[in-house]
């Protein structure tokens, strides 16, 4: 991937995230407003997970101005991890928010709240058409699967959509039946929802932060490209990791022919890592079959 086309997702990504980060705070206002004048608990809960989101998303943003400052003589790759542990407190908030509900679904069977049907579908409905244009534009203007910590702030809109229309769906149960055990079962299939979406960010950030392989890189694959080129011997020491969601790095050892030609070499495997796997940052050492191998030599077992 090229430095201009990251840069161009990154850029986009701020707006997304920006844009979103209004709407989000438009929403927070009038669910409280809404909440208060149709007594629903429902609301006010809902409009308490959206605030949480408009910190989570806030925090994503200040993750990606983070990320932009230099690289220095202390942090050689500057402060692009920052994204990942951006990613990983959203994640832990997720599970946080889903325990939140959990309980409060459980206070609810005991005492389910009275609530104003009409009013509540009324600021429901207008809650998920901000959510629904705002995932649109987490998709349409931002980078959702190549950057795990846009992923983080997408995920919690979803979250908010399911919750909203769960919101919706127990107004109508209450509105039309009067049957006020919708609300506290609602909330449960959406924490549940959420508790997923929050360890899987949480799993996928601790992964890379423990340097492990990008999912969508085969090991084998570069492995077998590797061998495959003209002069190579064998090789070790490959390693594969992530810098940060959307920036995979390498380094491995190639045991070469004596007298091949090490420049041409390496401008071969520099370029076939970026055009077939989108690994730029690849550091490789050159070795004759003599060299004596030390005892990190043992690459690990290829996955795929």
């Amino acid at each position: 991937m090229s430095h201009n086309h990251h840069h161009h997702h990154h850029t986009d990504n701020k707006k997304a995230l920006l844009l979103a980060l209004l709407l989000i705070f438009i929403l927070v206002i009038a669910e409280v407003i809404g909440g208060l004048l149709t007594n629903s608990l429902a609301l006010m809960a809902d409009a308490g997970h959206m605030l949480s989101d408009f910190f989570a998303i806030g925090l994503a943003l200040i993750a990606f101005k983070v990320g932009e400052r230099a690289a220095s003589k202390s942090k050689t790759f500057g402060y692009r991890r920052f994204e990942i542990l951006a990613a990983l407190i959203n994640g832990v908030v997720l599970i946080g928010i889903s325990v939140f509900v959990f309980w409060q679904a459980i206070q609810r069977f005991q005492a389910p709240p009275e609530v104003a049907g009409g009013g509540m579908l009324a600021f429901a409905s207008f809650a998920l058409f901000i959510n629904l244009l705002v995932a649109w534009i987490f998709l349409r203007g931002g980078d959702v699967k190549g950057n795990l910590n846009l992923r983080g702030a997408f995920f919690h809109v979803l979250g908010d959509i399911v919750s909203t229309i769960g919101v919706l769906v127990a107004g109508l149960l209450i509105l039309f039946f009067n049957w006020t055990f919708a609300d506290p079962i609602i909330s449960i299939v959406v924490a549940l929802l959420i508790l997923t979406a929050g360890f899987r960010i949480a799993s996928e950030s601790v992964h890379v932060l423990m340097e492990g392989k990008p999912a969508s890189i085969s090991l084998q694959k570069i492995e077998k490209h590797l061998k495959e080129l003209p002069h190579v011997h064998s090789l070790h020491d490959l390693h594969l990791w992530s810098i940060t969601s959307d920036f995979p790095a390498l380094s491995c050892h190639l045991v070469v022919e004596e007298g091949a030609d090490r420049d041409a070499l390496l401008r071969q495997a520099t370029h076939m890592l970026k055009e077939e796997f989108r690994i730029s940052h690849a550091v490789i050492q050159m070795e004759g079959e003599g060299i004596e191998c030390t005892s990190m030599c043992s690459s690990p077992r290829p996955s795929t």
